[in-house]
């Protein structure tokens, strides 16, 4: 066990857990911060996708460690009451069905807009190519990233 500071979602935290603990339990089980899901825990599934210094990243696979100095990100800092624009988009384009694996597509959508404020299909495509939707609601997710970037 080792003791580990970092931000969460604009607060100091500590926790006291193995180095090697996925950040997403620390995240889970530590902190209760639930919005970030479990999916498949070998990173491929984007359900688990937080902001590391506002980088998508696959928490499942990311050592506590790891984070250091960095300011992490969940699906409960994005916004403080669900405005950000990717959030709004998401409810205009009614593209969540069974929502399990939507607090990952919206991270990866706004860390996507945040780097690329209009971006094209080929990188819409390739910043959500690790985010994968059981529902299949793939054409309302590009077409809510697109009208952010529309109205921007």
């Amino acid at each position: 066990m080792a003791a580990f500071k970092f931000q969460v979602n604009g607060k100091s935290r500590q926790v006291d857990v193995d180095p090697d603990t996925p950040l997403l339990w620390v995240l889970r089980d530590e902190l209760e911060l639930m919005g970030t899901k479990y999916g498949c825990g070998i990173g491929s599934c984007g359900a688990c996708t937080i902001h590391i210094d506002g980088t998508a990243m696959r928490s499942c696979q990311f050592p506590v460690s790891r984070v250091k100095d960095q300011k992490v990100t969940t699906i409960e800092g994005l916004s403080a009451n669900a405005d950000h624009p990717v959030q709004q988009a998401w409810l205009a384009h009614d593209v969540p069905q069974c929502g399990y694996c939507q607090a990952g597509q919206i991270m990866s959508a706004a860390a996507l807009l945040t780097n690329f404020p209009v971006p094209n299909d080929a990188e819409i495509d390739a910043a959500m190519s690790g985010n994968i939707c059981r529902c299949g609601t793939y054409t309302r997710i590009k077409a809510a990233i697109k009208s952010v970037n529309a109205a921007g």
